[in-house]
């Protein structure tokens, strides 16, 4: 008896754990993909490389246009085969300095333009540098999958209460935690819910996505701690006067680019980069979030409308993109610091945030 070819969501898994192994993947019809990252085919070579319309544009190839057309990804052709040490510093910005001169490349037409910009997505989901050698030769035993994987996998429907139980906290003592899972994605979210659910009332509600170094280590680089300490105590505030609150924590560190990422952005804003610049250089998204799937844990919670705590209107619209009622948009403001204020600037100037 054969076996069952697997579903579209686990081969998107699969594919996300071969990235993280160094694995090739083939997504459609299009060539093998080896990521440049992680990849641990040592004999691998290839003339061609996949990456980023935003790295392009650091390597200043996005001026031949007619084959890197705006956010589309973009292939470049080396004049002779290269290895993964040559194809590295194409995709590893902290590498600039070292290995300076690149290439030359040239910039050519991609026939799988879909199939390309799954590839970069889920270089994003693995939390590695959108880099791949491009048809390579010596790559590996292949993952292969479908581009249409990627909506199944990324299906909000997918997610589903795991559990949950009374949590009592410093902001207050009845609080439940409620944790959800989805089949094939690693990540698992949470939603604390403070206070009696009065589902005749909009519950206050702060999205907050996950971050390591603000939440549990202070940083003083972004504001992620104290907005995440101020919206507790909101809500603490909201249930004793007979309200409640929601904090949907959910996990997509970095604005869903990963930690790692994360942290290499980190050092290039050390080197004089804005946020978003820092995100761009790497190849990476500047928001990449999925803002759908905070509104699904409203659903499962039983919650159509909210009053969000918010200075982001992105949020906003993409609740109310998703059926959630946003009623109210309550300010979430707290005081800058010396090592946040540019950050703080860029949401404002750059990312459309309102702060004053």
């Amino acid at each position: 008896m054969s076996a069952a070819s697997p579903s579209p969501a686990r081969r998107v898994a699969q594919a996300v754990d071969a990235l993280r192994h160094g694995w090739p993947i083939k997504v459609g019809a299009a060539p093998v993909l080896l990521p440049v990252e992680t990849a641990l085919a040592h004999e691998a070579r290839s003339s061609h490389a996949l990456i980023s319309a935003a790295r392009a544009a650091t390597l200043k190839l996005t001026n031949q246009r007619e084959a890197a057309d705006g956010h589309l990804p973009v292939l470049i052709r080396a004049a002779e085969p290269m290895g993964l040490e040559e194809a590295r510093p194409i995709a590893d910005p902290s590498l600039d300095l070292v290995a300076p001169l690149k290439g030359p490349f040239m910039a050519e037409r991609i026939e799988h333009i879909a199939e390309a910009e799954a590839a970069m997505e889920l270089a994003r989901i693995a939390g590695i540098l959108p880099a791949y050698l491009h048809a390579p030769e010596n790559a590996g035993e292949v993952v292969a999958l479908e581009v249409g994987d990627l909506a199944d996998w990324s299906d909000p429907a997918r997610l589903k209460i795991a559990t949950r139980a009374r949590l009592p906290i410093s902001a207050n003592e009845e609080a439940e935690l409620v944790a959800f899972r989805k089949v094939d994605d690693m990540r698992e979210h949470v939603a604390l819910v403070i206070g009696n659910p009065d589902f005749d009332r909009a519950p206050l509600v702060r999205l907050h996505s996950e971050c390591l170094t603000g939440d549990i280590f202070g940083s003083l680089k972004c504001d992620c701690g104290p907005q995440l300490d101020a919206a507790l105590a909101a809500m603490g505030g909201e249930s004793a006067h007979g309200g409640w609150g929601i904090l949907l924590y959910l996990r997509q560190e970095g604005r869903g680019i990963g930690l790692i990422n994360k942290m290499r952005a980190y050092r290039l804003q050390d080197a004089g980069l804005d946020t978003l610049d820092a995100n761009a250089r790497l190849g990476l998204p500047v928001e990449a979030r999925d803002f759908p799937v905070a509104a699904r844990m409203l659903d499962l919670l039983g919650v159509g409308q909210v009053r969000l705590m918010t200075n982001n209107p992105a949020k906003v619209e993409a609740l109310a993109a998703a059926g959630v009622t946003v009623t109210e948009r309550v300010a979430h403001q707290l005081p800058a610091n010396p090592h946040n204020l540019r950050y703080l600037a860029t949401k404002r100037d750059r990312a459309g945030h309102l702060l004053t």
